[in-house]
């Protein structure tokens, strides 16, 4: 079997259970969000997805940042009799992290044009620049980081079955659809 194919499968059952993960908000999301990261990351550097290989190591980071995020969110919750819950991102914060998300995209687009051979970099830093902030509003509870979300799953649909990983694309039609659902819930 294919090594490339054998990381999609794979790829595709962590995803498969980090989505259902975090559609049920459980925290161990994070836990399966720290090893998906590994197997996507060869993944991505092997189809030439340099900024998506860039992106898994944030996801580690993230990854911990989320799970302590979300273990002291218990715990205050816990001491205070304070729910935690899922949110509405604020305007000025939506405005900052519109600001960050341009600046990123930006510069992951310079960096992916001038210094790699990505045939791809627009749509690479894109969908990446995306994700950060997605990632950082899942951290934080935040209701429209399934928006976010929505426009990285659908737009990378069409990057990955381009670059020829079409598991892990058929994977990202499932988080568009899924998405949705968890917006609406």
């Amino acid at each position: 079997m294919d090594f490339k194919l054998i990381l999609q499968i794979v790829g595709v059952v962590l995803g498969l259970l980090y989505l259902y993960l975090e559609y049920k908000a459980n925290i161990w999301l994070w836990l399966v969000g720290l090893a998906m990261p590994a197997v996507h990351a060869i993944l991505y550097l092997r189809a030439g997805l340099y900024a998506d290989f860039g992106m898994e190591i944030y996801y580690v980071l993230a990854g911990l940042y989320g799970l302590v995020a979300w273990l002291l969110a218990r715990g205050k919750a816990e001491d205070k009799n304070d729910s935690r819950g899922i949110c509405r991102t604020p305007s000025r914060t939506a405005g900052v992290l519109f600001a960050v998300f341009v600046i990123l995209h930006f510069g992951l687009y310079l960096f992916l044009s001038r210094l790699t051979d990505s045939t791809v970099p627009f749509w690479d830093s894109f969908t990446t620049a995306l994700s950060v902030i997605a990632m950082w509003m899942l951290s934080k509870k935040y209701v429209e980081q399934w928006l976010v979300w929505l426009v990285v799953d659908a737009v990378t649909v069409g990057l990955y079955f381009y670059k020829g990983i079409p598991l892990t694309a058929c994977l990202y039609v499932l988080y568009t659809v899924l998405a949705v659902v968890g917006y609406r819930k």
